[in-house]
């Protein structure tokens, strides 16, 4: 993005204190953007985005960070990156507490976040956001809160870029497959059977990395990218074609 004196550089980025929030903020970096990141945790390494101490399940915590980011000027850029896995539930074991804490950080969370970022974008006449999404939405067992909040993002995705292309914001999802992350290596071990299994189902012959879901964000955060909205790119290996995936 090249950004131009009517238009701002500034994006947040949900989650972006490890793994695939941290790959995309520094993407976006690169990319020129001024990236906040709302995160209940402390970045690791040497993260330079400006982070601003979010609890995501709680609203009160999300408008307060708002507050903050907006003091510093408006926004044109959304990632809506932040999530977790669930529980690994079946549908007979999965609990109402669960299922709620699942949806306030992977459908909730995102939903007041593009509102308030809408509502700076269209005093630009421009935005972009970005739905981080998963291929679980198309299906994979044991993941009931997981798989269906992601199903949401993919829709809402298509919801918002409809409302919102008037003025001037696309927005798209991107629907990675399996992600070396900290939390990814910890569930799979390189050395267990089950890890060479997964990696085995994905048709390019290897585990994604965050600079790879980076990227197909950045694509779309482009300032060029403006005649691309409401679509969901499955940034996978190719699981989407197969029974694989995470």
């Amino acid at each position: 993005m090249t950004a131009t004196d009517s238009i701002s550089n500034s994006v947040v980025v949900s989650g972006a204190s490890r793994g695939i929030g941290q790959a995309i903020a520094e993407r976006l970096e690169e990319d020129g953007w001024r990236v906040f990141n709302l995160d209940i945790r402390e970045p690791t390494g040497d993260a330079t985005a400006t982070w601003i101490q979010t609890d995501l399940a709680q609203a009160d915590s999300i408008a307060e960070a708002m507050k903050q980011v907006t003091s510093h000027g408006p926004i044109s850029g959304l990632v809506n990156n932040a999530g977790i896995p669930g529980y690994n539930e079946l549908l007979l074991d999965v609990s109402d507490e669960d299922l709620d804490t699942v949806y306030s950080i992977n459908m909730r969370a995102p939903a007041i976040l593009a509102r308030e970022v809408a509502r700076s974008m269209k005093t630009q006449h421009f935005g972009r956001i970005v739905n981080i999404s998963s291929r679980a939405n198309l299906g994979k067992a044991n993941r009931t809160s997981y798989a269906g909040t992601k199903g949401a993002m993919a829709s809402m995705t298509r919801v918002w870029a409809i409302e919102l292309a008037e003025h001037g914001i696309t927005c798209n999802a991107v629907a990675p497959g399996p992600v070396r992350t900290e939390l990814f290596e910890k569930a799979n071990p390189p050395d267990m059977p089950r890890t060479q299994k997964i990696i085995d189902a994905i048709p390019v012959g290897r585990i994604g990395e965050g600079s790879d879901i980076a990227h197909a964000v950045s694509f779309f955060m482009d300032k060029r990218s403006d005649y691309v909205t409401g679509q969901v790119l499955y940034a996978c290996g190719g699981t989407m074609l197969t029974r694989g995936g995470s």
